[in-house]
């Protein structure tokens, strides 16, 4: 958990006068596996909370009355302590409390008791629709699912033994495959009536992977031979989703959708809205808008059952990514975005299959609602991120992600009295071994009347968080212009009310854009934000691909969020010799120093690489010498360097440590779960762009240097004067 500002105002009239936002951004994950974070457990489920407020019991509450009572540092209210929280109930022995980890750590883990239980915890369900049309068998699409499926069954989370896994494949019709317990011979029933789409057969369609185990694994390895020579191309993916529904609302779970084509049959039918004339124009933002109320009804109805979805779409035309979204985004699911993904390139089928893999082995939670509550006078305003608001405060997953951020806005209601204000976060979940479990968080911030220290104590990459969130819900509801637009009015509003109120005006007066040292970075993070593929003034951007970013800027932790807005930029060729070598005492590869995004910093002899965890440049410039070339690619010369979506070669033998320093700093930049800790299945493709090569590739890496003037945007120079003159004007 995170705060915008690490100095709370007492009063509304303060944060209103500071211009800053107010908001926590919270990553209850840092990875999507628990042995890679292990947090402190409290397993004897004693749980202590304030009768009145329900907070947790946490390190900033007080005992009283020799410890037989606490006070709560939310609402002040004086509770009782549980006979049993003194009391070691493994060893029947008395407990020295000052050992529980829920009053020495911020963030702790309970085991909770039946009263935490709606139901008897659900077991983890795979539900997977399969596109099994002409577009994705043609792609390869059917074939790379089936077999990644396939070899990923033992990373599938079934430690207790009761994961349940099913299958539908989609065309113009709905095929269930039965797999008995006692046969390794599954059977396919078809249905074709889309309009009540009913299931065939009542039992053997949604089968435990232990006991189904031969049954699963025939089915997979047949899959792609039953419709090898399929011509059918149409796609009724909305039926198939209500009758996935159907399946599993009772138990609820995931339903996993791998689809190449436009549902163009059925519900939620979508017809291709991609109008060229349109792009760049202040009617974009209809295509960035749902096609289909279907979508986001039917999202609603599968949160109320306990139902997730993921969308992995593949497809070589318009696919209508805005209005499939919708799903992900009421249900805790995510968006996965593969353009012109074609299995016959290695590159397409390793990315996909790897983040596939590892997406299916993350251990995710069920049934989980979070709520964040605070000191008293504090109130949770706006929930951003990717769930159903359920209640004023109470957001709902079907399955909570581990690889996703949220923020939530507060609002300051009545004076704060007190020195400091906490806010506690707790998500109540499922794990998916069948463990009913609340995860705790508790943050303390100090509180200030002046004015000073409010920017002071500001976060920078907090606040650019924040305002990621509001630029797509503006984009989305308003336009993409208004939504530039408000970043840019916010960013000068802070500049003047910083310049009015806290700098002395001789001072000042020669230097009209100021900031304090943590806030200086705010300048090229909004402008980065503003030129950013999701939110860019441009006729050249389709809208899928600029769906698919607002998904990424609207969920992505706040760690990638901000490589996605301002990526990293490394020079190569002449990085210090300890780089791409592992640090004596970390063991960790070290990684060149970073550089500012500008074109200026390219020499035309050099070696660079652009990361923004997305994607990967590797960028060669036109007169780099045949060394160079000959140690990065193993090549004779620029010429050879063949450019596009690649991978390098492994170089061995003498003069090959230069290859591998190169790739080591490659590899280190894509690893975000170590060194950025976060949850990530993302591998970002590598492309190896020349300063003389293919004009369009040139043009895309050359958009990841947000301080040059691009396409039909400014370069930080031209901004920073134009912030000039607004702050002069405003003041």
């Amino acid at each position: 958990m995170r705060s915008t500002l690490n100095a709370v105002p007492t009063t509304h009239g303060l944060l209103k006068k500071s211009k800053l936002p107010f908001a926590l951004i919270i990553q209850p994950y840092t990875s999507l596996h628990d042995a890679e974070d292990p947090i402190p457990l409290v397993s004897d489920t004693v749980i202590s909370r304030c009768r009145r407020c329900r907070s947790y019991i946490n390190p900033y509450a007080t005992f009283l009355d020799h410890g037989h009572r606490w006070r709560c540092n939310m609402c002040n209210l004086t509770n009782d302590v549980p006979q049993a929280f003194d009391w070691d109930q493994a060893a029947q022995k008395n407990l020295d409390r000052w050992q529980r980890p829920e009053l020495n750590y911020s963030v702790v883990e309970f085991i909770a008791p039946q009263e935490y239980m709606v139901r008897p915890p659900q077991p983890l369900v795979y539900l997977f629709l399969l596109d099994v049309g002409y577009g994705a068998v043609q792609c390869g699409l059917l074939a790379t699912a089936a077999r990644t499926i396939l070899e990923s069954l033992d990373r599938i989370p079934n430690a207790d033994k009761r994961t349940r896994l099913g299958f539908i494949a989609v065309d113009s019709s709905l095929h269930y495959f039965s797999v008995p317990r006692d046969s390794s011979d599954p059977s396919m029933l078809v249905v074709s009536d889309l309009e009540e789409p009913f299931l065939p057969i009542p039992g053997d369609l949604l089968v435990p992977l232990a006991d189904c185990r031969e049954g699963i694994e025939s089915l997979l390895s047949k899959l792609q031979d039953m419709f090898v020579n399929t011509q059918n191309g149409s796609s009724a993916m909305g039926s198939a989703l209500q009758a996935g529904h159907k399946l599993i609302s009772a138990i609820g779970g995931k339903i996993v959708v791998l689809t190449a084509s436009l549902p163009n049959l059925g519900a939620g039918k979508l017809e291709s809205r991609e109008d060229k004339k349109l792009l760049g124009t202040s009617k974009e933002s209809q295509l960035l808008q749902t096609g289909n109320s279907f979508y986001k009804s039917f999202a609603v109805e599968c949160s109320k059952n306990q139902v997730s979805v993921d969308m992995f779409l593949f497809s070589n035309s318009y696919q209508d990514v805005a209005s499939l979204s919708n799903l992900p985004r009421y249900t805790g699911g995510q968006t996965w975005f593969y353009p012109g993904w074609n299995a016959s390139r290695s590159e397409d089928a390793i990315k996909f299959a790897r983040e596939f893999s590892d997406h299916l082995s993350a251990e995710i939670a069920l049934e989980a609602v979070m709520r964040v509550r605070a000191t008293t006078g504090l109130r949770m305003q706006t929930f951003y991120g990717n769930f159903f608001n359920r209640s004023s405060d109470l957001c709902a997953f079907p399955a909570f992600p581990r690889d996703q951020g949220y923020v939530v806005e507060v609002a300051i209601d009545e004076t704060l009295g007190k020195q400091f204000v906490c806010m506690q976060t707790a998500v109540l979940h499922t794990t998916c071994n069948g463990e009913r479990r609340i995860r705790v968080m508790t943050l303390a911030l100090p509180t200030t009347q002046n004015l000073a220290d409010v920017y002071a104590s500001a976060d920078q990459v907090a606040i650019t968080t924040y305002f990621s969130h509001k630029a797509v819900e503006k984009a989305l509801s308003g336009g993409l212009e208004q939504a530039r637009d408000a970043l840019q009015a916010k960013l000068t509003e802070l500049l003047i009310t910083f310049k009015k109120e806290l700098t002395s005006s001789h001072v000042g007066a020669a230097t009209p854009l100021s900031f304090p040292a943590n806030l200086r970075g705010l300048v090229v993070l909004f402008l980065g934000l503003m030129k950013h593929v999701g939110l860019r003034k441009s006729a050249q951007i389709p809208s899928d691909l600029r769906s698919a970013a607002l998904c990424l800027l609207s969920t992505l932790p706040a760690p990638l969020l901000m490589q996605y807005i301002h990526p990293k930029f490394y020079s190569l060729h002449d990085m210090p010799d300890n780089c791409g070598l592992p640090d004596s005492t970390t063991g960790e590869i070290v990684l060149p120093p970073g550089m500012n995004l500008s074109s200026e910093r390219l020499a035309p002899y050099g070696c660079y690489l652009i990361d923004d965890s997305q994607v990967q440049f590797l960028w060669i410039g036109p007169q780099a010498v045949p060394q160079l070339i000959q140690d990065v690619f193993g090549l004779p010369s620029v010429e050879h360097v063949k450019v596009g979506k690649t991978s390098l070669p492994i170089l061995e033998g003498p003069g090959s440590e230069f290859n591998e320093r190169v790739r080591n700093v490659i590899a280190k930049s894509r690893d975000h779960s170590k060194s950025k800790h976060v949850g990530s299945i993302t591998v970002p493709h590598l492309y190896v762009v020349r300063g003389d090569g293919e004009p369009a590739l040139r043009l895309w890496a050359q958009t990841m240097l947000i301080e040059d003037r691009a396409d039909q945007s400014v370069g930080l120079g031209q901004f920073l004067s134009q912030m000039r003159e607004k702050v002069w004007k405003g003041q």
